[in-house]
C-alpha cells in the first residue's frame, strides 16, 4: 500500500518549443504594428472633429499590440549543447526541453537552467573507522550527472548540496565495510581490494543518489592512509610483519634444503650419521642459512668424532 504522506516521485517530460528564427519577425510585426495603431490614433484623436470612440478603441489596441510584442520578447532564450531547461508555470512543472538552439515559449513560463555535463566532486579527506576500528583518512573522487531533470529540480532542495552530502556519507559508510589492509584470509581490504571497493562505493552512491535524477559514472579512492594519529604505530607493525613474513620463508628454505641435504648422504651413503652427528650437522646449517651476517667456517682436520 502507497504511504499518502510520501513525497510524490516526478519524472522529466519533454515539451515542445517554437523556433525562435521563426517567432522573431512575429515579435518585431507585433511591435512595429503596435507603434503603426498607436500613431494612427494619436491623427485621429487629434482631428478636429475625431470620432473619440474608434480613436480611443485604436489608441487601446496599439497599446494592447505593443506590450503583446514587448511581452513576447521575454519568451526568448538559448541552449547550448549539454544544458536543459525546466519550464515551470505558476509552480507547476509543464517539461523540459533538451534541444539546443535558439527557442520561443510562453513568456509566463519560468525557465530554469539545469547543466547535464560531466562534473567531478572530489571529497575532502574524511576521517574514518575502518571494519577492525582503526582510524583511518579516506577521500575519493565522484564522477556524476543530471539524468532526470524534473527530480533534480523538485524531488531535493539542492541536487547539487544533496550529491556532496550523500557522497560524504556514501564514502563513510564503504569505508566502514573494510578493514583497511588486515583482514581475514581472502578478504577484501580497502588497499588490497581496490576495484571492488570502487564498485561498492558506486552502487552505494548510486542508490542514494537516484532520488536526485543523478547518474553516477564512476567513483573511486583517490587518497587512503592511516590517520596521523596511528600512523607510525602501524608502519612499525607493517615493517614487524614484513620481517616475520622474511623469516619464515627463509625457515622453510633452510629447513628444505637440510631435509635434501641428509637425504642425499643417506641415499648415496656417503657417510653413516647417528642422531647426535645428524642435530649437530643440522643445526650448523640452520645457522649458515639462517643467519643474517656472513658465517666464518672451522675446519675439523680431525676424525669425524674427535
Amino acid at each position: 500500500m502507497q504511504n499518502p504522506l510520501a513525497t510524490p516521485r516526478h519524472t522529466e517530460q519533454p515539451v515542445p518549443t517554437l523556433q525562435g528564427g521563426i517567432a522573431v519577425p512575429l515579435t518585431i510585426l507585433l511591435l512595429i504594428g503596435g507603434v503603426v495603431l498607436i500613431v494612427l490614433a494619436i491623427q485621429q484623436l487629434a482631428e478636429p472633429q475625431p470620432e473619440k470612440a474608434g480613436g480611443l478603441l485604436l489608441l487601446l489596441a496599439g497599446f494592447l499590440t505593443e506590450a503583446g510584442g514587448v511581452l513576447s520578447c521575454f519568451g526568448y532564450f538559448t541552449l547550448q549543447p549539454n544544458e536543459a531547461r525546466v519550464l515551470i508555470l505558476f509552480g507547476a512543472y509543464k517539461g523540459t526541453t533538451r534541444r539546443s538552439g535558439f527557442h520561443w515559449v510562453n513568456p509566463f513560463l519560468t525557465k530554469r537552467r539545469v547543466s547535464l555535463r560531466v562534473r567531478n566532486l572530489i571529497s575532502d579527506k574524511l576521517k574514518v573507522n575502518d571494519k577492525g576500528g582503526n582510524p583511518v583518512e579516506i577521500a575519493a573522487v565522484v564522477v556524476w550527472r543530471v539524468e532526470d531533470t524534473a527530480q533534480a529540480c523538485f524531488d531535493v532542495q539542492d541536487y547539487e548540496n544533496y550529491v556532496r552530502i550523500q557522497s560524504e556519507s556514501a564514502i563513510r559508510h564503504v569505508a566502514s565495510a573494510y578493514a583497511y589492509d588486515h583482514g581475514e584470509e581472502h578478504e577484501v581490504t580497502l588497499r588490497s581490494g581496490a576495484d571492488v571497493v570502487m564498485v561498492a562505493l558506486r552502487q552505494e552512491l548510486q542508490e542514494r543518489l537516484s532520488q536526485a535524477g543523478v547518474l553516477v559514472e564512476e567513483a573511486r579512492i583517490t587518497h587512503l592512509a592511516y590517520a596521523p594519529e596511528i600512523a607510525q604505530a602501524m608502519l612499525r607493525r607493517q615493517q614487524a610483519e614484513a620481517v616475520i613474513a622474511a623469516r619464515q620463508k627463509i625457515v622453510h628454505g633452510a629447513v628444505s634444503m637440510v631435509d635434501m641435504a641428509l637425504r642425499e648422504l643417506k641415499e648415496r651413503q656417503v657417510v653413516q650419521l647417528d642422531d647426535e652427528r645428524k642435530a649437530a650437522m643440522v643445526s650448523n646449517l640452520l645457522v649458515v642459512l639462517c643467519g643474517e651476517a656472513e658465517v666464518t667456517p672451522v675446519v675439523n682436520t680431525g676424525t669425524l668424532y674427535a
